[in-house]
Order: C-alpha cells, then structure tokens, then sequence
C-alpha cells in the first residue's frame, strides 16, 4: 500500500513565504516523477511544479520564480517551497507522484492534500 503524506500547510501573510513536504511511504519499487498541484475553490486542480527523478523541474507561469520543488530520493519526499506568497495561491495543494510498486506497475498516487490560505 503507498500512501502519501503532505505537510506544511496552514494560514499565511501575504509576501510570506512556507514550505509544503510529501513524504512517500510503502513497498515502493521506482519512485518517478513527483508534482505539486493545487486547487481553489471552484476552480480546476492545476498543476504547479513538477521535478523528475534525476531532478529537473518545471513550473507553471503563475509559480515560476516564485516557488521552488526540490526532492530527496533517499527520504522518498518532495518539497515545494514558496515565497512571495499571494491571496490568490489560497488553495488546497496536492502532492502527486508516478510509482511502481512490489504488487503493481507504474501509476500515479495522490496525498489527501494540505490547505495554504494567503490572507492578511
């Protein structure tokens, strides 16, 4: 059984900055590639960042220069650090993740999800 676990969410200031943490945990053969994606309310979930196994990254325009998803493959756990955070990044963000476990191929895992609200 994979499960993922997300970390770090809470009530922020505008301008402030947080950092999100997924920790992957079961029999996990090959962990892949690994995103942060977020959802506002009524609003679709849209991907945020997105970092492969050997490390290169991609963000969304309305993230990039802004907010930063790092990994450590030997702790099995995806970061999304944040600055300059904005009212508008309110929104539950959801670690994703493309494992192939002992029992199953290759496919995608999702956490449950940690809110970050941006108010003053």
């Amino acid at each position: 059984q994979v499960q993922l676990v997300e970390s770090g969410g809470g009530l922020m200031q505008p301008g402030g900055s947080a950092r999100l943490s997924c920790v992957a945990s079961g029999k996990i053969l090959n962990l892949n590639d690994m995103a942060w994606y977020r959802q506002a309310p009524g609003k679709q979930r849209e991907r945020v960042a997105t970092i492969t196994e050997g490390g290169t990254t991609h963000y969304a325009d309305f993230v990039r220069d802004r907010f930063s998803i790092s990994r450590d493959n030997t702790k099995k756990t995806v970061y999304l650090q944040m600055y300059s955070l904005k009212p508008e990044d309110t929104a539950v963000y959801y670690c994703n993740a493309r494992i192939e476990t002992i029992l199953n191929p290759e496919r995608d895992y999702w956490g449950q999800g940690t809110q970050v609200t941006v108010s003053s």
